[in-house]
């Protein structure tokens, strides 16, 4: 099978990046998400062709407000995460926030993720770049879907062999995001696979005065709508309880949902591109 990154390959892989925003207590939430996933994925292999990683923060680092929950940070983070890797066989990926963060982080996550706010943060896509992970950069909302070959540039030249961007939504006035579908085939035209963040992109940030709010109805339209816009896969976090996360809630589908969701989305990128059909 062709790596994900060949774009023109007619089946190369749906990739699905998913999991709770951040690991909460100690692990419990995150490894009956990720178990859950980990199912639903294996059904949908058995028509689809998928690539799955678990995604988890151990530091949400740019929160709202000083008093949110950030996780429990990079050492006991990362040793729940092995343990779940561990136990279940997933693929991981965490966000990192330094060039030594993105070092680390390698040791366990098979997936370097440079957040949004960092995204042109020179020495951390570089670190990134050479951890020897897979490396996803969310693309800033403050750049335009042109801007972005630079960072993905950046890390390329340390040695990135996977790599992909995520479109995450561009910010439109306060409080508020939109999402520029024209980002996707831009992205291809530089020769990136292009991952869409169907959560983050329908955020509020700040919405909630000390905290983001968001409108998570609206994730399953975005999702669809970028699918068929010709994405290469999905970022989404997801929830047993949405409205009890300890972090980003108003904008994670419910688990319940995501099987159905995850269905639906690959269906139409079947009729979107015909040759991209099932794996067996």
């Amino acid at each position: 099978m062709p790596t994900p990154c060949d774009i023109s390959a007619p089946d190369a892989p749906f990739v699905i990046l998913a999991g709770p925003d951040v690991i909460e207590g100690d692990g419990g939430v995150n490894r009956e998400t990720a178990e859950e996933l980990q199912a639903i994925i294996a059904r949908l292999s058995q028509r689809w062709s998928v690539k799955f990683w678990f995604k988890s923060s151990y530091d949400k680092a740019n929160r709202t407000s000083v008093d949110a929950y950030r996780g429990p940070g990079a050492q006991a983070g990362l040793a729940i995460l092995a343990k779940i890797k561990a136990d279940l066989g997933v693929a991981i990926v965490t966000d990192v926030h330094s060039p030594q963060e993105a070092l680390d982080a390698a040791r366990v996550a098979d997936m370097i993720q440079v957040p949004a706010f960092l995204s042109r943060q020179t020495d951390l896509l570089l670190a990134a770049g050479r951890s020897g992970a897979a490396v996803n950069i969310k693309k800033g909302q403050f750049l335009s879907p042109h801007d972005v070959r630079h960072a993905a540039d950046k890390a390329r030249n340390a040695g990135a062999r996977e790599l992909y961007v995520t479109e995450r939504g561009s910010s439109f006035g306060y409080n508020n995001l939109v999402v520029d579908m024209r980002s996707i085939p831009i992205a291809h035209s530089y020769g990136l696979p292009i991952i869409f963040d169907a959560t983050h992109s329908i955020q509020l940030p700040g919405g909630l005065g000390t905290a983001s709010g968001g409108e998570r109805q609206f994730a399953p339209v975005l999702a669809r709508a970028a699918t068929a816009a010709g994405c290469d896969g999905l970022f989404f976090e997801t929830h047993p309880d949405p409205d009890r996360a300890l972090c980003d809630g108003p904008n994670m589908i419910a688990l319940a949902e995501v099987e159905s969701l995850l269905e639906t989305c690959l269906r139409i990128r079947a009729a979107a591109r015909p040759a991209a059909i099932a794996a067996g």
